[in-house]
């Protein structure tokens, strides 16, 4: 068997009356994240991990912020996308582990929904997916609440003769 690893990063800026997916999940909250997508940057930096693990490039490569057809898209839609590449590829994920890096809105009373939600896209049980959330301590984009970072690390599989 072969076993890859992949990490994903991602940042995007906090806007007033903007609405705020993360994890697939629309969070109430009078901020929102801005981007060409619906700017879920939990699901992005999955995708971003999957695709390094499996050396497909990023998602920008195959999601193009310059391409209409992407503009506002739902980003599942993206990372279901993502996990047939890696399905076509005979690759199989084993697990995510991502940290979200946001001062407000408060993230660990949506992790579940989050989980439920990711586990049905990418068809893997719940127990595959981690979602940890943490602060800055007030300091930096993330702490003057300008701006929302995650981080993922995935493990994808493929069986060798």
């Amino acid at each position: 068997m072969k076993i890859r690893v992949g990490q994903g990063y991602d940042v995007h800026r906090l806007v007033e009356g903007a609405d705020f997916w993360l994890g697939g999940i629309k969070i109430p909250h009078s901020y929102g994240a801005i981007g060409h997508s619906d700017a879920d940057v939990l699901i992005h930096v999955i995708c971003d991990a999957l695709l390094g693990a499996a050396n497909m490039r990023d998602i920008g490569y195959h999601f193009s912020d310059q391409d209409k057809k992407y503009k506002g898209i739902d980003s599942k839609i993206l990372l279901k996308d993502v996990v047939k590449m890696l399905a076509d590829a005979n690759y199989t994920v084993q697990n995510v582990d991502v940290t979200v890096c946001l001062q407000a809105p408060k993230v660990n009373p949506h992790i579940p929904a989050m989980k439920s939600c990711l586990a049905k896209v990418m068809q893997i049980p719940e127990e595959d997916i981690s979602i940890k959330a943490t602060t800055t301590e007030k300091l930096g984009f993330v702490g003057k609440r300008e701006g929302v970072a995650a981080m993922a690390v995935a493990l994808i599989s493929k069986e060798t003769t």
